[in-house]
């Protein structure tokens, strides 16, 4: 019986809460990945995994294994990547979870340099934005927007959103243009739904000690950033935008900045992984490459942070 496959496939099954997901995820049939579990239950003599028709659950025994088995193929895993580390060559495919917006402006564009760096990575790239059971869906790490609020997950600040009001000309046309606070009363938004309570968004604006929390009315609200620009470009109302998202329909007259002179708060933007794992080497170089490429950017960098220890 090889007990390292034996563990990577029990593990594999916990992760992902089902047989046929492990067994797709291993590139395995699912009566191969059963036998190397009965073999292993075996072998050990106690029961691992509770079966229904509807679900898997993890015994008491199969429980305390489990973590073992995590830092036993951790070790195996960072000790394989060691004798690579001299020449900076992670292998293997790294899955990365983003959003779409993320992808296309900050990592899309640099992609080529992270590539050429490490030749024999494949990079699995999946746009989702909303919270994800990392270990289930077999994704090594996401990028997010917003306060990370996942407890089990380790979070590295890479980047933050600047963001900035902005309405089309359309808009302005029916509406005004506002010109200070008091004359939002007025005025109409298209709101962000938040992914995580389904409801709108407010505004938080500031400017010098003052500060003001506003939710606007609105005849259109969205929780997908391009139909919410777009709506705000057709016209439906005032938006806080992603400032580098606005630019270039700033640039040809179909947005305007409004209330200029006011700022909102800056969204960061995170890497996270799973704490119980230890940290792989295509890991750290892809955290460390988005926190590079994010401080050059004009519209999402922050001060840069100190690099995952090699």
């Amino acid at each position: 019986m090889d007990r390292l496959a034996s563990m990577q496939a029990f593990t594999r099954v916990v992760d992902a809460g089902s047989f046929a997901r492990a067994a797709e995820s291993l590139d395995l049939p699912k009566a191969t990945l059963t036998r190397l579990i009965q073999n292993l239950e075996t072998h050990l003599g106690v029961k691992l995994l509770h079966r229904t028709t509807r679900r898997i659950s993890v015994t008491s025994d199969g429980a305390a294994y489990y973590e073992r088995c995590v830092r036993i193929l951790a070790d195996v895993d960072e000790a394989e990547q060691s004798l690579t580390r001299h020449n900076n060559s992670p292998r293997g495919t790294l899955s990365v979870d983003t959003t779409n917006v993320l992808a296309q402006l900050v990592l899309i564009p640099r992609l080529h340099d992270f590539l050429n760096s490490y030749p024999e990575l494949k990079l699995a790239l999946t746009i989702n934005g909303k919270p994800i059971d990392l270990l289930q869906e077999g994704v090594d790490v996401v990028l997010r927007v917003g306060v990370p609020m996942e407890e089990s997950m380790v979070a590295r600040r890479v980047g933050q959103v600047k963001l900035g009001l902005y309405a089309s000309p359309i808009y302005l046309k029916r509406f005004g243009t506002p010109r200070t606070i008091a004359d939002l009363e007025r005025q109409q938004a298209v709101n962000y739904l938040s992914n995580r309570t389904g409801r709108e968004m407010p505004w938080t604006l500031m400017r010098g000690s003052e500060r003001n929390e506003i939710l606007l009315p609105s005849a259109v609200s969205t929780n997908d950033p391009e139909v919410y620009l777009s709506c705000t470009v057709e016209g439906h109302g005032m938006a806080r935008l992603a400032r580098g998202m606005a630019e270039p329909y700033v640039t040809s007259g179909r947005l305007v900045e409004v209330l200029p002179d006011w700022h909102t708060d800056d969204l960061p933007v995170s890497a996270m992984y799973p704490q119980n794992r230890h940290l792989s080497a295509k890991v750290r170089v892809f955290v460390n490459w988005a926190a590079d490429i994010f401080a050059q950017h004009p519209h999402f960098g922050v001060a840069a942070t100190r690099q995952l220890a090699a």
